[in-house]
Parts: C-alpha cells; structure tokens; sequence
C-alpha cells in the first residue's frame, strides 16, 4: 500500500483544494493530511476563517482523503512521515525545493496548483466586498447585480 502526505492549511475549502487532493490521492492508496492548526496558523501570522476543527470535518470528508491529523508545528513532518509510513511527500509547486531535505525518507513531489482559484484570492474578494456594502445595502436590486457582475470579473 502507497501511502501519501501532505500539508496545509486548507482554509475556504475550494476546488483548487479538491483538484490538488485528488491528483495527490492518484499518487498512491492512501492520502493522509496534516492540517495546520489555528495555533500554528497563529504562529506563521496567518489568521483564518474556518476553525481547524471544521477544516479537519471538511477534509475528511472528502473522498480523496484516508486521514487527518494536526499539524502544530515545520519540525513534525519526518515523525509524521514515520508513523504513517509515507511513500510520498506531496505539495503544490509554490513549495518546490523547501522539502528536498525529505527525501531520504519518501519521495518528494511539487505539484502545479490549480490556476485561476487561491484562497488568498477569495479572502481578497471578500474584504473588497464587505468594503462596499454600505454601497450595497443603499443600491436598488439592479445596482447590486451590477456591483455583483463587476466583482465577479475582476476575480
């Protein structure tokens, strides 16, 4: 049985998230996820919308992935790769190189993201819309669908 892992913080789950996980899986028998924590997430300044216990729900219940355990901190990876017998340490390619280091352990694989669709991206979009609802919520029906258009194209 090939077993792979990976990392991440997987906040506003999106199809990006599920393209990635899917060819991840397409790797070997089993995906196993190390999902950062809020502490964690808190430590690398990033704050996010969706508490790890609810992110860890979504994970698991996509049929790409076996397993989903916390990530607390960058030094766990070699101990988790042990104790779940990893074959493969997959991640986008926005990582390539930062985890060479593993590969006396598995083997390391850097994979394209999916274009067009970034969590990054949806945070951004929100903050520009929640910007704009004072504009909102005094527009007739027929402006909010104009501010909705416009929105739409410039993601």
């Amino acid at each position: 049985m090939v077993t792979v892992i990976t990392y991440g913080t997987f906040d506003l789950f999106h199809f990006g998230h599920v393209r990635l996980l899917k060819r991840l899986q397409s790797l070997g028998d089993r995906l196993v996820i190390g999902c950062s924590t809020d502490e964690f997430n808190n430590l690398k300044g990033k704050k996010t919308v969706v508490p790890y216990a609810h992110r860890r729900e979504i994970l698991l219940s996509c049929r790409y992935v076996s397993d989903v355990f916390p990530e607390d901190n960058w030094e766990q990876k070699r101990e988790d790769i042990i104790r779940e017998k990893a074959d493969i340490f997959g991640m986008g390619h926005d990582w390539t190189g930062k985890f060479d280091d593993l590969s006396d352990l598995v083997k390391v694989v850097y994979l394209p993201r999916t274009e067009g669709i970034s969590t990054t991206e949806i945070k951004d979009f929100m903050r520009g819309a929640q910007a704009s609802t004072s504009l909102i919520s005094a527009g007739s029906d027929e402006q909010i669908d104009r501010i909705a258009v416009a929105g739409h194209r410039s993601a």
